[in-house]
């Protein structure tokens, strides 16, 4: 058990050595603030993983170059309003040109300058706003700014998502602040480097970008890759980590450094990861769907993930139904190998599934326990020792409605 607490209010900017922003530029009709920026006082170590999507964004493609070539980092850079995705050439040369532009506005190298984007596909950047966001921006750097920062990245996100945690190492602490925003398009599929979802994480831990990457992608698949709202996969998703060294704690892979900064490192993930799905576009429900037992983890992952986005089953969930059967019918067409006759199914801790049929448990039963905000669906395979669980929600009449008037 490592030694570390969550810091009240946390954010990015609870790291020493890091500052934010969170402005206005004009990207939301609405005037909420949409321009983010993260900068390190010190050239930091950085590792970054993105989105599988194949139509992947220009800032995208222009983060896995940064990570592949490595170096430092100093600035991220998120807005929120537009998405820079399938937009060409262009679209490519103006996320270079948003690097450069803040390298000028802060005396940085644009090398040491990433990118993110959110907001609609298929309109090019008006880089007045670029050019805007950051001359707002940069005069508001602030080592309070973390929250502001946070806010500024929102779309349908109801409420601003960001944490910060000090743990012990070797007697000193090392702090990990970190912001993200996705609510909808959610069911990121991060890989290195080839997450809607963006996220950045700072750390006054001393390691280089290889350990930082070591740790990140682990992470990311057991926090970010483990949460779905809608099985939609986004061209944008991304997670920077960052580390100014400023703790003086060096972390090296496979010392005890090391594993204590990882532990804390996924408990940052997952917290963050869970706060995504709470506020999933309409979403009132948070269901864990976890299978055990399964012949491999493979299998147990295609079937926890078939019915953690099967819409009759978030469609039941919403609507307070306990019918087992859309759960059954999802495990059935995962391609998961499996014996129906030896599958047990559990609301919480109730039996609605025996041996492939009805538990017999009475109905009212299981409506008490899928009434709740919270509840667990464990499918048991009794055919071996694989698992995999993952955090969804329910798809409501709201959803519906968000998604079918969303234009940013």
């Amino acid at each position: 058990m490592i030694d570390m607490e969550f810091i009240e209010n946390g954010s990015v900017t609870s790291v020493p050595g890091f500052q934010a922003a969170g402005v206005t530029a004009g990207f939301k009709k609405s005037g909420a603030p949409d321009f983010a920026l993260v900068f390190s006082e010190h050239p930091a170590s950085f590792a970054g993983v993105f989105t599988s999507c194949t139509f992947a964004a220009a800032p995208v493609l222009l983060g896995r170059e940064k990570v592949l070539k490595g170096g430092t980092l100093r600035a991220f850079a998120i807005n929120s309003g537009n998405a820079n995705a399938c937009t060409g050439a262009q679209g490519l040369e103006n996320a270079r040109k948003s690097c450069e532009i803040a390298a000028e506005k802060l005396g940085i190298p644009a090398s040491d300058v990433v990118v993110a984007s959110t907001g609609r596909i298929g309109v090019q950047m008006d880089m007045s706003l670029i050019e805007k966001g950051f001359d707002l921006a940069v005069p508001a750097l602030s080592a309070q700014g973390g929250n502001d920062a946070a806010r500024a990245i929102m779309t349908t996100d109801t409420v601003p998502k960001a944490v910060a945690v000090k743990v012990k190492i070797n007697g000193v602490d090392v702090t990990i602040g970190a912001m993200t925003k996705g609510a909808g398009m959610i069911d990121p599929k991060l890989i290195a480097p080839h997450a809607t979802m963006l996220c950045c994480i700072a750390t006054d831990a001393c390691a280089d970008n290889g350990t930082l990457a070591s740790m990140l992608l682990p992470c990311a698949q057991d926090s970010f890759n483990r949460i779905t709202v809608d099985g939609d996969m986004s061209t944008n998703d991304t997670v920077i980590l960052m580390a100014n060294g400023k703790s003086g704690v060096k972390v090296l892979p496979g010392s005890s450094e090391y594993e204590t900064l990882r532990q804390a490192l996924l408990s940052v993930m997952q917290k963050l990861a869970r706060e995504m799905v709470m506020d999933g576009e309409g979403a009132t429900k948070f269901v864990t769907v976890k299978v055990v037992n399964a012949r491999s983890d493979a299998d147990a992952k295609l079937a926890a993930e078939a019915v953690a986005n099967s819409v009759l089953c978030k469609t039941a969930w919403f609507g307070n139904d306990p019918n087992w059967g859309r759960v059954v019918a999802a495990l059935g067409y995962s391609g998961a190998e499996f014996d129906p006759a030896k599958c047990n199914i559990y609301y919480d801790e109730t039996p609605v599934v025996r041996d492939g049929g009805d538990a017999g448990t009475p109905e009212s039963d299981l409506l008490d326990v899928v009434k709740k905000r919270e509840f667990v669906i464990t499918c048991d395979f009794g055919g071996g020792s694989g698992e995999y669980w993952v955090w969804s929600s329910d798809l409501s009449h709201e959803y519906v409605t968000i998604n079918a008037d969303y234009h940013t």
